[in-house]
């Protein structure tokens, strides 16, 4: 993001190369999201997976693995015998725990307003 002053005030241009992009792409998706959620507390994957109906086995792979590789989640071997391995958020992970809550509630708030756009959106589109 570049921000720039102009005569009409701040003018925000969010620039193809600011460093933001890849990563809001990589952590901001509704599965990292929904992962990082339910790490309140160290988990297993097939205890992620039962909390999150609906996802696959590959993308949750996919999802632990990005989070894993951006820091935000760490994976920890189990000395178990088959090995077992469990997943819990990092300090960087936990820091955004409060505002991804946050937009969940607003999501949730907001819901029946949105559809409603939805639905009215899609009449006039179909008309």
């Amino acid at each position: 993001m570049a921000i720039s002053e102009t005569g009409a005030g701040i003018d925000i241009v969010y620039r193809s190369d600011c460093p933001s992009r890849p990563i809001l792409d990589q952590i901001a998706d509704k599965w990292s999201m929904m992962v990082m959620a339910v790490l309140d507390k160290p988990r297993r994957f097939n205890e992620i997976r039962r909390r999150l109906e609906g996802v696959t086995q590959r993308v949750l792979t996919q999802t632990l693995r990005r989070l894993e590789r951006n820091g935000m989640v760490v994976r920890r071997v189990l000395p178990t015998s088959p090995v077992g391995v469990e997943y819990s958020l990092t300090p960087l992970g936990e820091s955004l725990r409060e505002p991804f809550g946050r937009l969940y509630d607003w999501t949730v708030s907001n819901a029946d307003e949105i559809r409603a756009h939805q639905m009215e959106y899609d009449r006039r589109v179909q008309s």
